[in-house]
């Protein structure tokens, strides 16, 4: 019989600092995850063939919540924590569909610059193949959808390597009209509309639930007092770290990042972003110039 334990969901959208948080609270003692920083395939075990990521509550039926919850069972007894911590990009498209599957899950949301993120996500479009980072992953795929995802992944790579843009054909979370959206804009659109669409149906959601069941932090805050902020979500996740374990554990936390990537974009991109994510930006107190 499995011991209890307590999941815990890392929500983000991509390059909005998800991986960093994750790495950091697995340090911390009790704490386990999957030994790859996605999985999305066991995610969407049940509608691998549903055309988008925002795969709906009523979707998440008997079976599927059976054989979710058995991954995070096995993570628990495998792994050896009494909090199983996850980490999925694309969960913030579908946080209702997420709590239907596990309804006693506590929730950490992590936001960043929506123009850093922008920029980062445009390199990952466009990043060469990593072997090592597949093979991770590959080992959580369910049996009966590799071959579905075999085809779709021959199918980026050849996409990459004809491509006139020279990039992947799909990247991140997959968005219900991203067909529509890369007939129409650029690709640094494309990533501003999937950080907002991340966000506000991540905070559509999450913001209905009780105070107790969801953490927020700020990217740009937690990496300039990293030990502070973990101080407090360990007591969220209901572990307590003293302050020198705090300050070993988040050691290797740089704020070098804040700033950098927005600088990389060109004026042009910054308008056009800025005319599509302005309102989101604004919500979250980041600034639009």
């Amino acid at each position: 019989m499995t011991k209890p334990y307590q999941p815990v969901i890392i929500i983000g959208a991509p390059r909005s600092g998800t991986n960093m948080l994750r790495d950091v609270l697995l340090e911390i003692d009790g704490v386990c995850s999957w030994p790859c920083d996605e999985i999305n395939y066991i995610w969407r075990h049940g509608n691998v063939r549903y055309p988008s990521d925002e795969i709906p509550a009523e979707r998440a039926t008997e079976s599927v919540r059976r054989y979710i919850r058995a991954q995070f069972d096995k993570a628990a007894k495998n792994f050896g924590g009494d909090v199983v911590l996850e980490k999925t990009c694309a969960n913030a498209l579908r946080c209702d569909f997420v709590d239907a599957v596990v309804p006693d899950a506590k929730y950490i949301v992590i936001c960043r610059d929506g123009f850093d993120a922008v920029a980062s996500a445009r390199h990952r479009w466009t990043a060469e193949l990593d072997i090592p980072y597949l093979l991770k992953k590959l080992r959580y795929v369910p049996v009966s959808d590799l071959p579905y995802y075999g085809s779709r992944y021959l199918f980026n790579r050849l996409y990459l390597l004809f491509s006139r843009q020279k990039r992947l054909a799909y990247w991140g979370p997959a968005l219900d009209d991203m067909n529509t959206l890369s007939a129409n804009y650029s690709l640094t659109e494309i990533c501003a509309l999937q950080w907002q669409r991340c966000v506000q149906k991540s905070l559509g959601y999450l913001d209905g639930l009780p105070k107790g069941r969801v953490s927020k932090v700020r990217y740009e805050d937690f990496v300039s007092d990293p030990a502070t902020h973990v101080q407090e979500l360990a007591a969220f996740m209901g572990k307590s770290l003293t302050p020198e374990q705090a300050a070993t554990i988040t050691r290797r936390v740089s704020g070098r990042s804040v700033g950098k990537a927005r600088a990389e974009l060109s004026p042009e991109d910054l308008g056009k972003c800025r005319a599509l994510i302005s309102e989101t930006l604004t919500r979250l107190g980041y600034k639009n110039a």
